[in-house]
């Protein structure tokens, strides 16, 4: 059964971010991946528990090799975890065959990576447009004005990815994640190709996306200015989460 194409108002966003007694949407117990380098196993996750509240969002700190990419793609279902569990929205990824993690991460995730990965032959709309067809509903046109116009993207709806900057082929990419009305928005430094003023406009969108839609978003970065615009920042070192602290 699709999701349905609802529009989460502010207030709903600010009631799931304040309410004590939910159900966290995404939880790690005890996670581990491991990687085989010739006769060793290599830990790039050891032990890591993490949780993320509906209508949260969470920055995950650290240096290059510290684990933060590949806790993001263990909780996306892109990389099965080696010990532990990953829950998204009650649901433990650890447990689902293949076919069943790839259909709960169509459902349920949305991915941003710092490539756009945007398909080179079509729209902007078209490279949109065609997720909400994979997903399956077919084109809904109210929640596709609704991001596009968010995004600041109506105007350049009919350009190739060749024709826009930077940052409007990361809006297009943001927006190609977002349009399914995904549970969680997991976001691979998103802003890693970008200057410093494409940089700002991102993450303000990612911002409102967040504050206005209830867009729950868990973003990885070693760039400490990036943190500024989330609720929490996660700090990981050597495959481990080191604290958790509110953003500035």
């Amino acid at each position: 059964m699709g999701i349905a194409a609802t529009i989460r108002t502010p207030a709903e966003g600010l009631f799931f971010q304040g309410k004590k007694n939910v159900e966290p949407i995404l939880k790690t117990e005890n996670l581990w991946k491991l990687y085989r380098a010739g006769k060793v196993d290599v830990p790039a996750l050891r032990g890591v528990n993490f949780e993320v509240q509906p209508g949260e969002s969470v920055a995950v700190m650290g240096p290059s090799g510290c684990g933060k990419s590949s806790l993001l793609y263990v909780i996306g279902g892109l990389a099965q975890a080696s010990r532990g569990k990953v829950l998204v929205d009650g649901n433990d990824l650890t447990s689902l065959s293949d076919a069943a993690r790839t259909k709960l991460r169509r459902h349920k995730i949305g991915f941003v990576f710092q490539r756009f990965n945007l398909l080179p032959t079509l729209t902007a709309k078209g490279n949109i447009a065609i997720a909400q067809f994979i997903h399956g509903d077919g084109f809904d046109p109210h929640r596709f004005e609704v991001v596009t116009q968010m995004l600041g993207l109506a105007g350049r709806l009919h350009h190739k990815p060749s024709e826009l900057s930077g940052g409007e082929q990361q809006r297009v990419a943001i927006a190609r994640a977002i349009i399914n009305e995904p549970k969680i928005l997991l976001a691979d430094e998103p802003t890693g190709n970008l200057d410093s003023k494409n940089s700002e406009v991102v993450l303000q969108m990612l911002r409102q996306l967040n504050k206005d839609l209830g867009q729950t978003i868990v973003m990885i970065t070693h760039n400490p200015e990036a943190t500024t615009y989330f609720d929490r920042v996660v700090h990981m070192r050597d495959g481990i989460i080191v604290d958790g602290v509110p953003a500035d």
